[in-house]
């Protein structure tokens, strides 16, 4: 198995409400969409919005009893004075601010908002990590 990763798929309990959020809050744009999921072209992968109940049958898992697995996506940016705008943006498109931006040990700086569904992002920006123009991103130190 290569070390990639193809596609991350959110499991959404309100398609047009997520929608509203990454579309129109966030300006992504979609590649493909229908009743039951939307796709982003992200850089080298696939990001995806799917409606829970489905995402949980397609796994075979109980939509009752799965919950959010705490784990949190990661948007780097390039320059450290593009963190605090993003998060703003974020939470006037309906998310809400889980952590504000601040210094970080690690010698970046960084926060983090949930969508509307919860699911944790954090915006950071790390000195030692350059964005390449199409939004890869290599680990250094």
């Amino acid at each position: 198995m290569d070390q990639r990763i193809s596609i991350v798929t959110l499991g959404v309990k309100d398609l047009a409400l997520s929608k509203k959020f990454y579309v129109h809050g966030l300006g992504w744009k979609p590649v493909f969409e229908n009743n039951e999921i939307i796709f982003f072209q992200t850089g080298g992968m696939i990001f995806a919005l799917f409606l829970r109940d489905h995402l949980t049958q397609d796994f075979g898992a109980d939509p009752k009893s799965y919950g959010n697995a705490p784990m949190a996506l990661g948007y780097n940016v390039r320059a450290k004075n593009e963190v605090d705008p993003l998060i703003q943006r974020a939470q006037s498109a309906g998310g809400t601010i889980l952590i504000r931006a601040s210094e970080k040990s690690w010698g970046g700086y960084s926060g983090y908002f949930a969508d509307p569904d919860g699911f944790a992002w954090e915006v950071a920006w790390n000195p030692a990590w350059p964005i390449a123009p199409d939004g890869g991103v290599k680990f250094g130190i």
